[in-house]
């Protein structure tokens, strides 16, 4: 067979600098592909076509056979293209060693998938593999002659005799680098409906994300349901049909575990809580003309006692609804003026020997943490709280979004904390489609650190904050822009040729359009076979 990477030997497809990954046009790029030819490519048999597992368990289990349904859709769109001289692929055949492995953050997402045979072999340790090795086998299929393997170069495509609707003849191993590739949707600034959320999720499966942080409330609005303290939402959001009922985020939770995505929550404190207030009297510190958007309220008001009975009220529903061993505590950009202007407080804080506002931020950390730490959580926390100085605990996985990140990130290993970084992916900030290759060439190992400190890099997240996005763009603006993050999380570090994978992602780009994802185009001038033209066809 011949293995990849790669095919020095292959000196005709080099000297015209035609790459390897162009023959297996998937995003992100598998860990390890063989070759046993590269001519021999098989077509679909779309009247035959199956996906079926080989345990009777796996066959009814939740996740796996939505999966198989999901993808036995996708496939079904297509018209059925003439045989090669290879033959027909038939079936997809799924084998899963743990059956029962939980979805959570670090879950193993390996997989095996052979293609040489009319039955094709998906092999996975858990069912969120086979989520993975699904989508590498949906992007291995070629819809096209110009569309993915060797889009746009004729003499390549009549020297691999690359049929319409053909597979290539490959064997993959496949693992993620990371185990945190995140994508953050903010849902307080402008709302998503419930079904945004969904088609957000489904184009995280096709990009092998696996954690959807949700900031879910924030100055703007509270649209959280809370069983415990109804009046939050409310009085916070912005209307009641902008609140996330109880069965609403039931049904995304779920949806999101049949695409092998874990939901993280975020409440952030003690600053952003404006909406928080409009229902919680003595809950924000007041000061007059001095608070958030220039209100007479700021931050939570850490010398109210009762304010940590409700915190604790709040994040134990919490806890109990989002089924996530994770969650999210923020902590960022506390704004200490409007504590400083606060005589009250600050004459308690000298009663309890509080010198600075640092120290009072964490003495409310500390609180926090005491309630989170009761309730076996794990969480996360935005890099304020490493900045400050705060005593944080050993397992607090520090969230670094600022600027001068290999700095940070550096200092944050250094002090045996795990960190996640944003800092060069947030997709909010626009300036054109190609500011894709500036997230591509992040490598978020490129820090003062030696490789035990290294290991302590959790991940990464792609951040599409809500400030210009809602339900009219907000898919169009995250992808395929989230799609070359998600490649630097997933791959290996060596792939960093951004024509590679300008041809990869384009390709990419025309499969997430086809299944009813509006990812925006990545060039001046180019098409794919079949445009976007709507979400139907795709059952939520």
């Amino acid at each position: 067979m011949l293995s990849l990477p790669r095919f020095n030997y292959l000196f005709f497809l080099l000297a015209v600098g035609f790459a390897y990954e162009n023959l297996v046009p998937v995003v992100p790029f598998p860990q390890k592909v063989e070759f046993s030819s590269l001519t021999s490519r098989k077509v679909l048999n779309k009247n035959q076509f199956k996906i079926r597992a080989t345990q009777p368990e796996v066959q009814v289990e939740k996740v796996v056979s939505a999966a198989m349904r999901r993808y036995e859709q996708y496939f079904s769109t297509f018209k059925q293209f003439p045989p090669s001289s290879a033959g027909y692929i038939t079936e997809v055949r799924i084998t899963v060693l743990y059956t029962k492995a939980p979805l959570q953050i670090g879950v193993n997402e390996s997989y095996t998938l052979d293609t040489r045979f009319s039955v094709v072999d998906l092999s996975a340790e858990t069912r969120f593999g086979v989520i993975r090795g699904l989508e590498t086998f949906y992007q291995l299929f070629n819809v096209s002659g110009k569309f993915g393997v060797i889009r746009g170069l004729e003499t390549f495509y009549q020297l691999f005799n690359v049929s319409d609707g053909s597979f290539p003849s490959v064997r993959i191993n496949d693992y993620p680098r990371f185990s945190f590739r995140g994508l953050l949707i903010d849902t307080s600034r402008h709302f998503l409906s419930v079904d945004s959320i969904k088609r957000v999720l489904e184009a995280m499966a096709m990009n092998k994300l696996n954690v959807l942080h949700w900031h879910i409330v924030d100055d703007p609005s509270f649209p959280f349901f809370s069983v415990t303290f109804p009046q939050l939402s409310g009085l916070g959001a912005y209307d009641q049909n902008h609140v996330y009922s109880v069965s609403d985020i039931e049904d995304i939770i779920s949806y999101a575990e049949d695409h092998g995505v874990v939901v993280v929550p975020e409440f952030d404190t003690p600053g952003h809580v404006l909406s928080w207030g409009k229902s919680l009297p003595d809950f924000l510190t007041p000061c007059p003309g001095k608070g958030t958007f220039g209100t007479d309220h700021g931050p939570i008001n850490p010398s109210v006692e009762n304010n940590y009975v409700i915190l604790e009220k709040l994040f134990a529903e919490v806890t109990a609804r989002f089924p996530s061993n994770f969650v999210h505590l923020g902590g960022d950009e506390v704004p200490f003026g409007c504590w400083a202007s606060n005589e009250n407080l600050t004459e308690w804080m000298h009663e309890k020997g509080l010198k600075t506002y640092a120290q009072l931020e964490n003495y409310y950390e500390d609180r926090l943490l005491d309630i989170i730490a009761s309730m076996n959580h794990s969480y996360v926390v935005w890099q304020e709280i490493f900045n400050n100085g705060l005593k944080i605990r050993p397992d607090t996985i520090i969230h670094v979004w600022k600027g001068n990140w290999q700095k940070t990130m550096a200092s944050v290993v250094k002090g045996g904390y795990r960190t996640i970084l944003s800092s060069p992916w947030y997709l909010n900030y626009i300036s054109k489609s190609l500011d894709w290759k500036k997230y591509y060439q992040v490598e978020p190992l490129d820090i003062d650190a030696t490789p035990a400190q290294k290991a302590l890099v959790f991940g990464g997240e792609a951040c599409m904050w809500g400030e210009f996005v809602d339900n009219t763009n907000v898919l169009s603006r995250t992808f395929p822009r989230t799609s070359a993050v998600a490649e630097r999380l997933w791959s290996d570090a060596s792939l960093k040729d951004l024509d590679d994978m300008a041809f990869r992602l384009h390709a990419h780009r025309c499969g997430m359009v086809v299944r009813g994802v509006p990812a925006e185009n990545i060039s001046t001038r180019s098409f794919c076979p079949m445009e976007f033209s709507g979400y139907d066809g795709y059952e939520l």
